[in-house]
């Protein structure tokens, strides 16, 4: 007999509640709005940076609240968001294409801070999804972790990307959001220095 917790629990009520902000995205592309793609550019932007950030919340989450059990419930769809994120990164890439043509490959384009720190985060995402798979996992064995661990990097540049929108007009919204992972990567940190600091002593 199915039950609504085995329901919530199972892997496609997941994803699809990783898809909803993509229905009225798509439901706006079919409006005849000739402004809908490029409103479309700044949320698609930041749902892949907001499943990104969640992601990375998780494990420092997970060390910090022991004893509940959300983050442990999430560390298991952990990779799910991290697909997410590259799939609204995706999305965000390919409607800025459309939305700007041949002038995205431009020089004045491709050298502005904010964009080719975009096209750096997106090209870090595309190895990190393709070997999210567990068939990857075990092929890459512990160099799997290291690999996964460049979505630091990816983080720091869609930081800089999301921020530096408009002349650092995205600042505010950028550091609301990227505030919470730094600071639980801030105690993080420090409880590892602790530790360290303690085996030394």
């Amino acid at each position: 007999m199915t039950t609504p917790k085995s329901v919530l629990n199972h892997p496609y009520a997941f994803w699809l509640l990783l898809a909803l902000p993509a229905i009225p995205m798509l439901m706006g592309l079919t409006s005849g709005d000739p402004e809908a793609l490029h409103g479309l550019l700044h949320p698609t932007g930041e749902f892949a940076a907001r499943f990104m950030i969640v992601a990375m919340m998780i494990t420092p989450l997970t060390m910090l609240l022991k004893g509940w059990r959300g983050p442990r419930w999430l560390m298991k769809r952990r990779r799910y968001l991290g697909v997410a994120a590259f799939g609204y990164a995706a999305l965000h890439t390919l409607l800025y294409l459309v939305d700007t043509g041949t002038v995205a490959f431009t020089a004045g384009e491709l050298s502005t801070l904010y964009i080719w720190t975009g096209w750096l985060a997106f090209l870090i995402f595309v190895p990190l999804a393709v070997t999210s798979t567990d068939g990857w996992m075990r092929r890459l064995g512990p160099r799997w972790k290291t690999l996964q661990r460049f979505v630091y990097g990816a983080a720091v540049l869609t930081l800089i990307h999301w921020a530096a929108l408009h002349d650092w007009g995205g600042t505010g919204a950028a550091l609301v959001h990227f505030g919470p992972l730094a600071a639980l990567e801030a105690w993080r940190i420090g409880r590892a220095l602790k530790r360290r600091q303690m085996r030394a002593a």
